[in-house]
């Protein structure tokens, strides 16, 4: 039976991760820590285990095997390597870091310590961006040539654990990066795992354009980004990020290839539509994705846990994911000097 901490008790702690270790029959939740300690306590009440003063002292109890960072972004790297240091497996939810230098250091120490690190990129795991990626590979629909991915919703404000203006994801102290590391990240990465390929330069525009914190101002964290991708292959596309899809949320990937298109979660009815030339269109119907409003299990806690309980490397290793955060801190320069801005060393591309 593996022990569990985690560290940071809000919104993505409570609707998934605690509650899905909690169903996995493989774990046992042991320790919980928040800065707040009552969000601690209110947790170690309901799922059993102890709530800790601070993250040292749950890092120090011996019989926690592993835990899941999820803490603002800024506390990312320090309570992963602290981990880590300490001798525990760690899951860390995304973004991974808020700079490229914590995101690889983070990949060092996990290899000098002998443990595993894996991050939460949960687009991955879903059934229809399993099954795109098998019929792309098959080449269902010929040469990918372009693409378009979004993730967009009406902003974090409503989703945190604390609703409202104040919560920290405007805060650029605590967050860092706003959609583009809430939302793009999500979907840099799962562009690179669909398509076998890693973006190699981009394109962008982060900016702030409707969002306000409590003292009415805009807030000092984008709101939407939009990037130009060029893959390592030549395949060039756009991803866009944003916190300002008021009406509906859209979580959409389009491939288009020589021999038709695939559209991913574009049409409300069906997890994918395929569309060949001169062909009927094929629909499969797979699953319906998460969204903020409609909270499913996730898969990772349950491929986390596999990995534990067989030692094994994950598929969403930490050094897997440093591809796609190359890119999102490639776009955040790009945004700043408005040139176009390689990604730097060509990792090996996610795949699972």
């Amino acid at each position: 039976m593996l022990k569990i901490g985690i560290l940071g008790c809000g919104k993505i702690a409570q609707v998934r991760h605690i509650p899905e270790y909690a169903d996995n029959p493989n774990c046992e939740l042991l320790g919980f820590f928040n800065p707040t300690k009552s969000r601690a306590e209110d947790m170690a009440a309901k799922y059993g285990g102890k709530a800790y003063d601070t993250a040292e002292e749950l890092l120090a109890d011996p019989n926690i095997d592993a835990v899941s960072v999820c803490a603002a972004n800024n506390a990312h790297a320090e309570l992963t390597i602290k981990a880590l240091r300490a001798g525990k497996h760690v899951l860390c939810e995304k973004p991974m870091a808020i700079s490229l230098a914590d995101c690889e250091e983070m990949v060092k120490v996990a290899k000098e310590e002998g443990k595993l690190l894996m991050i939460g990129q949960n687009q991955r795991l879903t059934k229809a961006h399993e099954l795109a990626k098998k019929m792309i590979a098959e080449g269902e629909i010929g040469k990918v040539i372009t693409f378009r991915t979004s993730f967009g919703h009406g902003g974090p404000e409503t989703w945190s654990i604390t609703p409202g203006k104040n919560t920290w994801f405007f805060d650029k102290t605590k967050a860092a990066m706003g959609a583009m590391a809430d939302l793009g990240i999500h979907k840099t990465d799962l562009i690179q795992f669909l398509l076998g390929e890693n973006v190699v330069r981009t394109t962008a525009k982060l900016t702030t354009l409707d969002k306000r914190g409590a003292d009415g101002n805009l807030i000092g964290v984008d709101d939407n980004a939009i990037c130009i991708y060029e893959m390592a292959d030549g395949v060039i596309g756009t991803m866009t990020a944003s916190w300002t899809y008021y009406a509906a949320e859209d979580n959409s990937t389009v491939i288009y290839g020589t021999e038709g298109e695939m559209r991913i979660y574009d049409d409300p009815a069906h997890s994918i539509v395929l569309k060949k030339k001169g062909e009927e269109p094929k629909y499969f119907d797979v699953e319906q994705i998460q969204t903020n409003d409609n909270q499913t299990k996730s898969g990772i806690i349950d491929l986390w846990v596999d990995c534990l309980m067989e030692n094994k490397e994950s598929p969403i290793s930490g050094e897997s994911v440093l591809s796609a955060m190359r890119a999102v801190f490639a776009s955040m320069e790009s945004s700043e000097t408005g040139k176009a801005v390689g990604t730097g060393p060509d990792a090996v591309a996610p795949g699972l």
